[in-house]
């Protein structure tokens, strides 16, 4: 794993961040003053979660426009596709039409508040890696958001293969170790009966073919030669199928770890129930966790990426009222995983892309000093 023992440096850090909706965006409000009132409904309802009514927003109206002349542009409003009412006699509601309106409102740059900085810096402050940084990420950004903490921790060319080696221990026991060119050392004891001669044949094989192979592309190329090549390395193959079988080539770092924080968060507001137990369930289920990131979040984006309905990767799953906040963790160019918060669609957007994209920048910066 790679060290992070240098002291952080978090307030030089700025926060910037630009969003994008995976749907084509509606055309927005014609005037200012319907502009104002849709961004003033969704603030008030993502802070209060009741139905926004005209009186409301009179009182709150920097141009003083009555309650008649509110209630009129709302009425345009959800005409428009951007409010719906829940009841008769209730308020009006963002759509995600209106939240993606909203959000495109919000691209550009913000400075993450100095209390969530002291956050951040208190949770991650005494890291020592990769893993660690992952975990901790995961729960600071619970605590910011008041939702979802999603952090995915992916293997790349910093663990892909150096080099292994095969010792016979003694009857029926064989040590293998796998170093990745990270450094990670990763080493097992396998129930096998090979004689040493055959396990160093097969060290020189592995070595001389994948050295620089990631740990699952060697892995798949085994397998296909295993089958293609059997007759004509009769012997050679033979012993790397057992090791192989046996799991010598596993690697500990090979695998996605995925870190999720803070699904109590969801129970805790008044959202539909029968939603927030299908999104619990979801988020049970760590390759659900893998797709659902791995759909709306692409390695080659620069900036956080704002998901409003996440039905599109799990159709079966009814997550059209959830939205993804999310960005890769890369050190320089290379990404070594993604981070992420889950919630509702009333969200305190701005504040949580804040947070999404201060810690992006810091896993850069920390592992680039680290090393």
């Amino acid at each position: 794993m790679e060290s992070l023992s240098k002291p952080l440096h978090l307030k030089n850090l700025e926060g910037r961040f630009s969003s994008e909706t995976r749907v084509v965006m509606p055309a927005g409000p014609s005037g200012g003053r319907e502009r104002e009132i849709l961004t003033a409904i969704v603030e008030t309802f993502i802070a209060s979660g009741e139905p926004v009514g005209s009186r409301t927003l009179a009182r709150s109206s920097r141009e003083g426009l009555s309650a008649a002349t509110i209630r009129n542009v709302m009425a345009d409003l959800a005409d428009a596709g951007f409010l719906e009412q829940p009841h008769a006699s209730a308020g009006r509601v963002p759509t995600a039409e209106a939240y993606r309106y909203y959000v495109e409102q919000l691209s550009g740059e913000a400075h993450l508040s100095h209390e969530n900085q002291s956050i951040i810096q208190d949770t991650l402050t005494g890291v020592t890696d990769v893993a660690e940084f992952m975990e901790r990420t995961s729960h600071v950004l619970s605590l910011i958001s008041h939702s979802v903490g999603i952090t995915v921790a992916t293997s790349g060319p910093r663990n892909a293969l150096e080099h292994v080696f095969f010792s016979r221990l003694g009857d029926q026991k064989v040590l293998a170790v796998v170093v990745t060119r990270s450094g990670v050392v990763r080493d097992r004891v396998l129930r096998l009966d090979i004689p040493q001669s055959d396990l160093d044949l097969a060290a020189r094989y592995i070595n001389d073919n994948f050295r620089g192979w990631t740990m699952g592309d060697m892995r798949a190329e085994l397998a296909r030669r295993l089958e293609q090549e059997r007759s004509e390395y009769d012997r050679l193959m033979k012993s790397i199928e057992q090791l192989y079988q046996q799991g010598a080539l596993a690697s500990a770092d090979d695998t996605q770890a995925v870190f999720v924080e803070g699904a109590a968060n969801l129970v805790t507001g008044q959202e539909d129930r029968a939603r927030l137990q299908v999104m619990l369930r979801t988020l049970e289920e760590k390759e659900k966790v893998v797709k659902l990131l791995g759909a709306y979040l692409d390695t080659r984006q620069e900036a956080v990426r704002v998901v409003i309905g996440l039905d599109e990767a799990l159709p079966a799953s009814n997550l059209q009222n959830f939205v993804l906040i999310g960005a890769p963790a890369r050190v320089g160019g290379e990404v070594m995983g993604s981070l992420a918060v889950i919630g509702p669609t009333r969200l305190d957007y701005q504040h949580t892309m804040s947070a999404v994209s201060y810690i992006a920048r810091l896993f850069d910066k920390l592992l680039n000093e680290s090393e």
